[in-house]
This record gives structure tokens, C-alpha cells and sequence, in this order.
């Protein structure tokens, strides 16, 4: 992402605004492109990362690991920023051609055909809760281990629940407590992720290529 001057001044106010904190200097940044995106600092108190998470997802976004997303604003949201740096294939849930499932969302169906796919990639949840929940699922079955896991839908239904259990599974991830979280607050995580990637591997990708 390019910065200008507003950028810089809006961010200056976030770190006056936020003042002393316990994040890393790279999970700091990830909050604050948050809290930049979305205007509202009780992201601070709401986000978690794993361990390794950001380790983890770095590593797997320098070696082009494939990532999936479960809504088209997510895609939308961080394909420019990774056509850009490392070139990661991006593919969206709703656009899997799946055989719809009575009992199941199009959203959920489609991201466990991807993720049966790709079973080791990066996935980035940011509206549909079922999608998370599938993946939860697939990581407790043992039929995936993903690289991350970036959980962010909002809601009232058991979101809470389903958010904890991707705490419970152990996987690399990065998510946001309780109700809140959207599309835009995933996309916010993955492009500041993927500009801290590009600072530590971004110069040995290019040189190797």
C-alpha cells in the first residue's frame, strides 16, 4: 500500500489515541491498519494472534501459497495488493463450482471443496460465519492444516463459539473476539500481512526470480 501525507496523519493519531500497548511491532501494525480501515479502536481489545500466526503466514504468502477467501469483497478487498508483492493465487468460495447441499451455504460448501484443494493454504473468513465453521470442522477432522486462518464474521448466531473454537484447534490464525468483524476488517489484516511479508522476503523473491 501506498502511504501519503492524510495516511500519515491519520495514523500519527492512532498511535496518540492508543498509547502504550503489549503487540509485537509487526501485530501492532496489523492493528493499526485495522483500526485505520475501520475508524474504531475497540479493535485493539479485539483482535488475537496465535502463536507463530504471523510467522506462519508470511512464510506461506513468500511461498505463493494458495489462498481462499469466502466472499468476493475479501478477494476484491487484497488481490491488487498480492498481484503486486508475491502473486498468490486467490479463489473465492462463492465462485467454487460446487453441487449445492440442502443443509449446507453456498459460502461453507464451496470453501470445503477449496480447502479440501488446497489443504495447506492460507484462509482468509471475513463475513460468513458457516465458512468459518466448516473450516473448523475440516481442521478437527484432521483433513486440512491450513498455513492461517484469518477469522473475522460478525454476527449473533454462536459466532462467538465458532470463533473460539479456531482459537481451540491450535492452527496459525488471526481473529477477532466476540460479535464483530466484516469483510473489510479481513482484507485490512491480509494486506497489512502481506506488506510485512514483502519487507522480509520481498527482496529474496525478486532476487531469486
Amino acid at each position: 500500500m501506498e502511504w501519503h501525507t492524510t495516511d500519515a496523519q491519520s495514523l500519527a493519531i492512532i498511535d496518540r489515541e492508543i498509547g502504550e500497548h503489549a503487540f509485537s511491532p509487526a501485530e501492532y501494525e496489523i492493528v493499526r491498519r485495522v483500526i485505520y480501515t475501520t475508524a474504531d479502536f475497540e479493535y485493539k481489545s479485539l483482535i488475537r494472534f496465535s502463536d507463530l500466526a504471523l510467522q506462519s503466514g508470511a512464510a506461506a504468502l513468500a511461498a505463493r501459497t494458495t489462498i481462499v477467501v469466502d466472499v468476493p469483497m475479501v478477494q476484491v478487498g487484497i488481490t491488487s495488493n498480492i498481484q503486486n508483492t508475491f502473486a498468490n493465487p486467490v479463489y473465492c468460495s462463492m465462485e467454487a463450482l460446487t453441487r449445492p447441499q440442502k443443509d449446507k451455504t453456498r459460502a461453507a460448501w464451496g470453501i470445503e471443496t477449496l480447502a479440501r484443494r488446497y489443504p495447506e493454504g492460507i484462509f482468509v473468513i471475513g463475513q460468513a460465519q458457516t465458512a468459518l465453521s466448516a473450516i473448523v470442522d475440516l481442521i478437527q477432522a484432521e483433513e486440512i492444516r491450513p498455513a492461517l486462518v484469518v477469522g473475522t464474521p460478525s454476527g449473533f448466531l454462536d459466532v462467538a463459539e465458532t470463533k473460539q473454537r479456531l482459537e481451540d484447534s491450535l492452527v496459525p490464525h488471526i481473529r477477532i473476539e466476540g460479535r464483530k468483524g466484516s469483510a473489510v476488517v479481513a482484507s485490512a489484516i491480509v494486506n497489512g500481512l502481506v506488506d510485512l511479508a514483502w519487507q522480509a522476503y520481498g527482496r529474496e523473491n525478486n532476487s531469486v526470480g
